[in-house]
């Protein structure tokens, strides 16, 4: 069964008010992410060259950052993960921090060692994974020291 296409300039609308939220309450931001860590993560559109901000879910494991695509269950990738494996240096805002980061996305065996804790935190991500068709893109934020 094929997921319907999220609607993008919905999901731009939404994203810069999430986005404006952010900022303005020091990363904290209410409705669907209650309780949820943000970050806006910067990439460079991968066919525009221009900065493209997404508010995303973080988590903490083994003293890693990692986002997850799961997009909202849909069948496809995010734009975010398009730019990323074109250009892997982004810029990440969390709180009220901001740094430059590589990403990088992990690999078979990383996932499988990653996927139960991630399981152990989010359930929407393994009923995300079970609807879907593809392997939904798990990336590692690295500080950007250089």
């Amino acid at each position: 069964m094929t997921q319907p296409q999220p609607d993008t300039e919905a999901l731009k609308t939404f994203n810069a008010g999430i986005a404006d939220e952010f900022r303005a309450n020091a990363g904290k931001v209410g409705g669907p992410f209650d309780g949820n860590e943000l970050l806006l993560l910067t990439t460079t559109g991968a066919k525009s060259g221009e900065p493209r901000v997404a508010p995303l879910s973080v988590r903490r494991i083994d003293g890693k950052l990692v986002i997850i695509a799961g997009y909202g269950g849909a069948d496809i990738d995010p734009a975010w993960v398009h730019n990323l494996r074109a250009n892997p240096r982004a810029h990440v805002e969390i709180a009220t921090d901001s740094f430059d980061v590589i990403a990088r996305e992990l690999g078979v065996a990383e996932r499988e060692e990653i996927v139960p804790k991630i399981n152990a935190t989010t359930s929407a991500f393994a009923e995300y994974q079970a609807k879907v068709s593809r392997v939904i893109p798990i990336f590692e934020l690295q500080e950007d020291n250089s």
